[in-house]
């Protein structure tokens, strides 16, 4: 089911707070703090690529290029960008879903995913994978999907234009 702009905004509103406490049992310091960080969309949209979810992106402040988007060049060690996303059933009901988290790091952490590590932190805060870590066979999938965007935009999936903060 597919929600309108102020529905989006609705479901997001009412679930964000629930979705950050599920992600923080992870332990994991990015996946408390990131909603203190810039968020780049301007409200949840579908994402194709994360299972067709309601997502929204964030950037620490080290990705802050991820602003310039098609323009933001080779990421610095220590970015981290995140997305948090919610599912919607054919009558409407909302759910928390999966955090999605990459992470920039330093040379020769892992030339197949060129240096990035992705993780996924589920809504009550098991991470399933990890790059190079416990589970790294659950998110191998990140790193074939975001190879499509190399060299152009650093393993960067950009978010549509429309839903883009300038």
């Amino acid at each position: 089911m597919e929600l309108t702009d102020a529905e989006a905004v609705a479901a997001y509103d009412c679930l964000q707070p629930m979705m950050t406490a599920g992600y923080t049992k992870s332990g994991r310091d990015d996946a408390a703090d990131y909603t203190t960080w810039r968020r780049y969309s301007r409200r949840a949209y579908v994402s194709e690529t994360h299972g067709s979810r309601y997502v929204q992106n964030y950037a620490n402040a080290s990705a802050k290029a991820y602003g310039n988007y098609e323009n933001a060049g080779t990421f610095p060690a220590g970015a981290v960008l995140a997305k948090d996303s919610f599912t919607v059933d054919a009558k409407g009901a909302v759910a928390p879903g999966p955090l999605f988290l990459m992470e920039k790091m330093p040379a020769g952490f892992n030339a197949e995913s060129d240096d990035w590590r992705y993780t996924m932190v589920m809504p009550e805060g098991a991470v399933t994978g990890t790059t190079k870590g416990a589970g790294s066979d659950n998110v191998g999938f990140c790193i074939g999907c975001h190879q499509s965007v190399t060299p152009a935009q650093d393993n960067v999936m950009l978010l549509p234009e429309e839903y883009r903060v300038k």
